[in-house]
């Protein structure tokens, strides 16, 4: 009769598989997977064995008991996420994936709580979090900009993302917003033009680092933006229709700017519906470059749209990595800025400027 605990019967039993399970279908001892799984393989078992458990317990279905090895390490396996709207949001879900993903292949669990933007509901959360015993907190935001810091979120392991510390306190990860602005620039200057103007933005951190990197990118042609070139007044649809107009409406062709970079997709959006309601081809007569690659939006404009990503999900990824990191090490993390790279996603809204 084969033995209640056999490998063998692993495939129709619901008891989830253990080390010993593992170890008798690798064919070694429980010692052996234990040092596999517990972080201390090497230099005692050879990278032959490691792979040999390893595949055993991908076989099985095993996964290390969280609690007991949590109870061993005194931590919880568990780090918290506070965020001010991105749960409630969907342009920032990439984000909450590359944490949850990163924290998941660091065999942790991420335990979220949006706080709607309210300072009293992030200080109970963290509260809370701290109570729950989490291994350490991520404190997160929508839209790049200075913050406050939680209350109680120095008493343990923390790191921010897409945030700056209002008292400079902690490790943050954001997006090199500057950098972003060159590029989205560089786009339009590549393809040779000179005419180039700026439209949207919001009185905050990055329309002001996007703002001098657009400037930048022009110093290097030996080219400036004047103010009638640099039309602000938000970030929404609305906005673009109204910038572009002022731009475009009632302007020889031959004075017009042949290249706009918008703050944001949504702005790009409203600057394609000015140029079809004035005839103006893009990108024919109007090259156009947006920002953030919004999900479900920017590929799906008419042409689809050439923009600069925001980094969210590499921004998940990187603030979970340095805080596990700490929590491993058992040091805080370096009190320092990471500025994540913008890619560039080229479409179709971009050309060369008519002779």
């Amino acid at each position: 009769m084969e033995n209640a605990d056999s490998p063998g019967r692993d495939a129709g039993r619901s008891e989830r598989p253990t080390s010993k399970d593992v170890a008798r279908l690798a064919g070694v001892s429980h010692t052996a997977v234990s040092f596999v799984f517990n972080g201390r393989a090497e230099g005692n078992l050879s990278p032959a064995t490691q792979t040999r458990i390893r595949k055993a317990a991908e076989q099985l279905g095993y996964r290390p008991n969280a609690v007991a090895r949590g109870l061993r390490r005194r931590r919880t396996a568990v780090i918290g996420l506070v965020t001010d709207h991105i749960a409630s949001s969907p342009f920032a879900g990439a984000l909450l994936r590359g944490a949850m993903e990163t924290a998941w292949n660091r065999e942790h669990l991420v335990l979220t709580v949006d706080s709607t933007g309210d300072p009293a509901k992030e200080d109970a959360a963290v509260a809370e979090l701290l109570d729950r015993r989490v291994d350490g907190i991520i404190y997160a935001a929508m839209s790049l900009r200075s913050t406050r810091v939680p209350a109680g979120l120095k008493r343990t392991f923390a790191v921010l993302a897409n945030c700056l510390p209002g008292d400079g306190s902690l490790a943050a990860v954001i997006p090199a917003e500057r950098a972003g602005g060159r590029a989205a620039a560089k786009l339009l200057l590549d393809a040779g033009h000179r005419r180039v103007a700026l439209v949207g933005g919001l009185d905050d951190i990055a329309s002001a680092e996007r703002l001098r990197g657009f400037r930048d990118a022009l110093r290097t042609v030996g080219e400036r933006a004047g103010e009638d070139r640099i039309v602000r007044g938000g970030g929404e649809i609305s906005a673009g229709y109204a910038g572009a107009m002022r731009l475009l409406d009632g302007v020889p062709a031959g004075q017009r700017p042949t290249g706009i970079v918008c703050y944001n997709d949504r702005v790009a959006a409203g600057v394609l519906h000015a140029a079809a309601r004035l005839g103006i081809d893009v990108p024919g007569e109007l090259s156009l470059v947006g920002y953030d690659d919004q999900e479900h939006m920017a590929e799906f404009l008419d042409p689809p749209l050439t923009t600069v990503a925001l980094p969210h999900r590499a921004m998940g990824e990187v603030a979970t990595g340095l805080l596990l990191d700490a929590i491993e090490n058992a040091t805080p993390p370096a009190v320092e800025v990471r500025r994540l790279e913008c890619p560039v996603v080229v479409r179709d809204s971009v050309g060369p400027p008519r002779s």
